[in-house]
């Protein structure tokens, strides 16, 4: 047989494009393989099978097996029976007439079908039909299907090319990305999945999430929201910030009333003539399962005034008594406290305060032993309209009506009930205060009849506030919240007007109208979360969906 072999048309010839470079580097092999057994298989060669060096020495009953072989063996075939120095070229697919055998035109035309055939049985023979390498073929195989997978999976390291910037450690990018504001931030989470990954890192968004109003950060850098990731927060006090909600109403009902409220976890409980009724929110926090789960009763006139503490309701009622009611269980006692209504009432650290249009405040253990008995009466000289205790549990401040000779706000010694200093020195007749809370042991917030929001930081002055924010309409202010940090929200008397104010800002941020003239209503309280805001008014509760605006 001639040198030149079947060469088959020029789209076979060798190894086929798909096994690529690695079929190429096993040809190379098998030539300098022939060249060093050449001594060996010279001499028998002359039969026109080229000696290979493998040891098969041109025999002819090793020629089926190279047919079989595929292109991957026929690679073999290039070299000549003179030594194999030289690699002959293939032919450009047309066969000298004179070196043609009979029956080599048949092998020709199905040239490119027999070799599809050889390699698909060269898989099944393994090793010997991948070029004497043991799972080549399935390792390839194996490979694809690896990287296939890598491509479907989103990386979770950072990308090995890129900027030099992206292989600093993280310490340093944490570092770098600390200077971005939200909307840079933003942008770089947008440039590549790590990114996006590395910024929603909730470092990067605490400093920012500080001082964004509502997040659920404190002035003093308290996380009280720690389960939801800051990203998240920061994104959603953006409509805070710009006003965007969605009004609707959770309850109604049919007699005019002062409702109160307060939450706790998933659960709302609701003041309603002399009940308190306790509902469960649904899952999206914006709407209310209407039956209410558990009513606590016990009062004979309207609830007044209410907190949760230590898995008890404190109550007072118009009644003149103190109800104090087990959360989880039947347990309900009520007393009387105060000859007149009890306006208002705190307690913390199992101790009860309370203050009455009796012109009296007075002190109130939580044991269960010792309920119903007064440790300390305070005479105020004037209608007690607001009370809370200070967190550190060693003092209270009563908010009065302000029709005496004296400041509206005194701060009292919880343990002996002696005055121990008043705040302010310039309230004008009538300027009663009618709701008041603690923001930290020396700061606290006052609102009520002389249409201010006060700031009192017991550290610098107790004779003048530190900040005020006045109500623009001249109305008054029923009720005030506080995030601890930047919101703070009202409830003034007309039309159940909600106002946002930024408090580094004297001038109100929004206002939300929740009635119309003629159902012109104040609020009487109002709660938020980070997501909703909660407005109690004379005919129905409404909610401010901040989520879904």
């Amino acid at each position: 047989m001639s040198s030149q072999g079947r060469s088959g048309p020029p789209g076979n010839r060798g190894p086929r494009e798909g096994e690529g470079g690695e079929a190429r580097k096993l040809q190379e092999a098998r030539v300098a393989r022939g060249k060093q057994g050449k001594g060996k298989g010279k001499g028998k060669a002359g039969t026109g099978h080229g000696g290979r060096g493998s040891g098969a020495e041109g025999k002819p009953g090793l020629q089926p097996e190279r047919k079989a072989a595929g292109p991957a063996a026929e690679a073999g075939r290039g070299q000549e029976g003179e030594g194999g120095e030289e690699e002959r070229p293939r032919s450009s697919g047309k066969r000298d007439e004179g070196s043609a055998e009979p029956g080599k035109e048949e092998r020709r035309v199905g040239a490119g079908r027999r070799e599809d055939d050889s390699l698909e049985r060269g898989q099944e023979q393994g090793p010997q039909a991948c070029g004497g390498i043991p799972g080549t073929r399935t390792a390839m195989a194996e490979d694809a299907a690896e990287d296939a997978a890598a491509a479907a999976v989103e990386p979770a390291t950072r990308p090995a090319a890129g900027p030099a910037l992206w292989r600093l450690p993280e310490e340093l990018l944490l570092l770098i990305c600390s200077y971005l504001d939200t909307r840079a931030l933003g942008r770089l989470a947008q440039v590549c999945r790590w990114l996006r990954r590395f910024t929603s890192c909730d470092l990067l968004w605490r400093p920012i999430a500080r001082a964004s109003l509502n997040t659920g950060f404190t002035r003093l850098g308290t996380d009280l929201m720690a389960g939801i990731p800051v990203k998240e927060r920061v994104k959603l006090s953006q409509n805070w910030r710009l006003g965007r909600c969605r009004d609707r109403i959770l309850l109604k009902w049919r007699y005019s009333q002062m409702p109160w409220m307060q939450l706790q976890d998933a659960s709302l409980y609701l003041s309603q003539a002399n009940f308190i009724l306790a509902y469960q929110f649904r899952p999206d926090g914006a709407s209310l399962n209407r039956r209410p789960f558990r009513v606590f009763s016990g009062h004979d006139e309207d609830v007044c005034h209410f907190v949760l503490a230590n898995s008890h309701i404190v109550s007072a009622g118009g009644d003149g008594k103190i109800g104090v009611h087990k959360i989880h269980s039947t347990f309900t006692v009520k007393y009387s406290a105060h000859e007149q209504e009890v306006n208002c009432v705190d307690c913390k650290g199992g101790i009860i305060v309370s203050g009455s249009r009796d012109r009296t405040a007075k002190v109130w253990p939580l044991a269960s032993g010792r309920l119903g008995q007064c440790l300390h009466t305070i005479q105020t000289e004037d209608r007690v309209w607001s009370i809370a205790i200070s967190p550190l549990l060693s003092s209270f401040v009563t908010g009065t009506a302000c029709c005496g000779h004296f400041s509206p706000l005194r701060i009292w010694d919880l343990n002996s009930g002696q005055l121990i200093t008043h705040l302010g020195s310039d309230f004008p007749p009538g300027a009663g205060v009618l709701d008041v809370m603690y923001e930290s042991p020396s700061t606290l917030l006052s609102c009520g009849y002389d249409t201010y929001v006060r700031y009192w930081d017991l550290r610098t002055s107790t004779r003048k506030c530190v900040m005020e924010w006045e109500e623009p309409h001249d109305s008054t202010f029923y009720c005030l919240q506080t995030d601890g940090n930047h919101l703070l929200a009202t409830g003034s008397s007309y039309y159940g007007l909600v106002r946002l104010w930024d408090r580094r800002q004297r001038a109100c941020l929004h206002a939300f109208s929740l009635t119309s003239t003629p159902l012109s209503s104040p609020v009487y309280c109002l709660r938020f979360t980070t997501r909703h805001l909660y407005a109690a008014l004379s005919y129905n509760l409404h909610v401010l969906d901040f989520q879904n605006p």
